[in-house]
């Protein structure tokens, strides 16, 4: 096979792997399931078999929410013990990190010195879109030298450039998801709460405060959140367990 012909196979899997990027659906997919697709997808298009992560930065506690192996996890993890590292970078100032050989980079020695020691070569770190206040970034961890081909680290920046949009979209579709279920939770516990003041009201003649604070004083009392409290009272006409 010519170099030719081995480039035009490589342009066709490239373009196969970003169509399916594309063709991800919310509704098939958990951000862990997502990762594992980037990971499988970017074994097919560089060489070795990379291993990705995502790093989500709160306040000034960065956290791994999603990884498609060990390796990955587990450097994720040296970086946030050390407080600096490529994933950190990326994630906090939204430019993209790099360190192509572990084994001479000078930029993080302690990290790269680990990596090194664990069989990774070469990382990425790209940061995912700045939406809605989330910092964070995509990591790809290589085990072998793909950094070191211009032609491959090239491909491995626009593999992971591509990448981290269904990541990033996946990530905040769960965030909303997630918000959206404790906002019914609430609404749920304020409506029992509501119901149980009604009944309060009408049966001891309280104010609104006053059957409040009843259900409040009892929930203290019995360790009770005022939620079950108010839900046992509005069942059962009693407001302590038995």
């Amino acid at each position: 096979m010519t170099s030719s012909d081995a480039d035009a196979q490589r342009a066709v899997a490239v373009q196969s792997a970003f169509d399916e990027l594309g063709r991800l659906s919310f509704a098939e997919h958990s951000l862990e399931s997502v990762v594992h697709t980037v990971t499988r997808l970017a074994a097919r298009v560089l060489p070795g078999e990379p291993i990705t992560s995502v790093t989500i930065v709160l306040g000034d506690r960065p956290s791994t929410v999603a990884s498609s192996g060990d390796l990955a996890f587990d450097l994720d993890q040296v970086q946030y013990r050390l407080g600096s590292g490529p994933c950190l970078s990326a994630a906090t100032t939204g430019r993209p990190s790099e360190i192509r050989d572990t084994r001479s980079d000078r930029q993080w020695p302690e990290f790269s010195a680990e990596a090194a020691r664990a069989g990774c070569d070469t990382v990425l770190s790209f940061p995912l879109p700045v939406q809605e206040r989330v910092a964070g970034a995509m990591n790809v961890y290589a085990p072998e030298l793909t950094a070191a081909d211009d032609g491959i680290r090239d491909l491995l920046t626009r593999f992971a450039s591509y990448a981290v949009v269904p990541v990033s979209n996946m990530y905040l579709y769960e965030a909303a998801v997630e918000r959206a279920e404790h906002l019914s939770a609430a609404l749920d516990s304020r409506a029992v709460i509501d119901q149980a003041k009604g009944v309060l009201m009408e049966r001891f003649k309280l104010t609104p405060d006053q059957a409040f604070q009843a259900l409040t004083r009892v929930s203290m009392e019995t360790n009770t959140k005022v939620r079950d409290v108010a839900a046992r009272f509005v069942a059962t006409g009693e407001m302590r367990p038995e």
